[in-house]
C-alpha cells in the first residue's frame, strides 16, 4: 500500500512539475526522468516485500505443520508414561505382597522347626540294640535303603505335591499312609526325620531358597503326620536340605525325579513323652 501511496504522490508531483516548468523544457525532461526511476525502484522494492510475505507465510504454514506434528508426538509420550506409571504401581503392588507372603512363610517354618526341636530335644534315648539290628519294612514300590545307623524311606515330591508347590496332592494321604502304617508296625518308638529333598531345577518363585522350599514341602508331610497318624509328636523333626544332598545325578530328567523327594528317616533312637 505505501509503493501504491508513493505511485501517486510521484503522479501528483509530476503533474505539478509539468504545470510549473512549461517554461523550461530540459529542467522538466530531467525531472520526469527522476521520478520515473524513483516509481521504478518503489514498484521493485514492492514486488521484493511480496515475494517475503509469500515466504514467510510458507514458513508459517511450515512451523504450525511441525507444531501440530509435535503436539501430537508430545500427546504420545504422555500417554506412554501413563502407562508405565500404571504398570509400575501394579508391579509395586505384587512386589509388596511377594515379600510379605515370604515373610509369612519364613515365620511359619521358623515356628514349626523350632516347635520341633523342642519337642524332640529333651525326648531322645539312645538305643544301641536297635541301631545293630533294625527290623525290615515291607514297602513295595517305595525306595527304601539302609544309610548307617538309619532308615530312608523315600516319598517322591512328584507323588506328593502339585508341581512346583508345597501343597499336597488328592492323592498323596493314600501313600502316605500306608508307608505311615509300616512305619508304626515296625518302629512304634523310633524318632524320625522328615527331610525335604529337591533336584537343581530353579526354584519356585514363591519360594526364597531350595531350602525354604524343601522345608515348606516337609512341612506339609509334618503336618499331616502329627495330624492323621498314630506317630507321637514327640517322635518327629523337620528339615529342608534343599538340593544339598541328591541320592543320584542330576543329569538326566529320571536323576532330578528320584532326587525331588521327602525322605521319613527312621533313627535308632526312641522317643519318650
Amino acid at each position: 500500500m505505501r509503493a501504491i501511496a508513493a505511485g501517486c504522490w510521484i503522479g501528483a508531483a509530476l503533474a505539478l512539475a509539468l504545470a510549473g516548468c512549461a517554461q523550461n523544457p530540459y529542467a522538466l525532461q530531467s525531472q520526469v526522468t527522476s521520478l520515473q526511476q524513483q516509481q521504478a525502484a518503489l514498484t521493485q522494492r514492492n514486488q521484493e516485500l511480496q515475494s517475503r510475505s509469500a515466504s514467510l507465510d510458507q514458513d508459517n504454514q511450515d512451523l504450525q505443520t511441525q507444531l501440530a506434528q509435535n503436539q501430537r508426538q508430545g500427546k504420545l509420550l504422555q500417554d506412554q508414561v501413563t502407562v508405565l506409571r500404571e504398570q509400575l504401581g501394579s508391579t509395586t503392588t505384587q512386589l509388596v505382597q511377594t515379600q510379605q507372603d515370604k515373610q509369612i512363610a519364613e515365620r511359619n517354618a521358623q515356628t514349626t522347626m523350632a516347635s520341633a526341636k523342642r519337642r524332640v530335644g529333651a525326648a531322645i534315648t539312645p538305643n544301641s540294640s536297635l541301631q545293630q539290628n533294625l527290623p525290615a519294612l515291607n514297602l513295595p514300590g517305595v525306595e527304601v535303603r539302609q544309610d548307617g545307623d538309619v532308615v530312608r524311606i523315600e516319598l517322591s515330591a512328584d507323588r506328593l505335591f502339585e508341581p512346583g508347590s508345597a501343597q499336597l496332592r488328592p492323592d498323596a494321604p493314600a501313600m502316605i499312609d500306608s508307608v505311615t502304617a509300616e512305619i508304626e508296625r515296625a518302629y512304634p518308638d523310633q524318632i524320625i526325620g522328615v527331610e525335604g529333598h529337591t533336584d537343581n531345577s530353579p526354584t519356585p518363585p514363591q519360594f526364597t531358597s531350595p531350602n525354604q522350599f524343601t522345608v515348606g514341602q516337609a512341612m506339609a508331610v509334618f503336618d499331616y503326620l502329627t495330624g492323621r497318624s498314630r506317630l507321637k509328636p514327640s517322635q518327629l523333626f523337620l528339615v529342608g536340605h534343599g538340593s544339598n544332598h541328591p541320592v543320584v545325578s542330576n543329569a538326566t530328567a529320571a536323576g532330578q525325579a528320584r532326587n525331588r523327594r521327602v525322605e521319613l528317616v527312621v533313627y535308632p533312637d526312641r522317643a519318650t513323652q
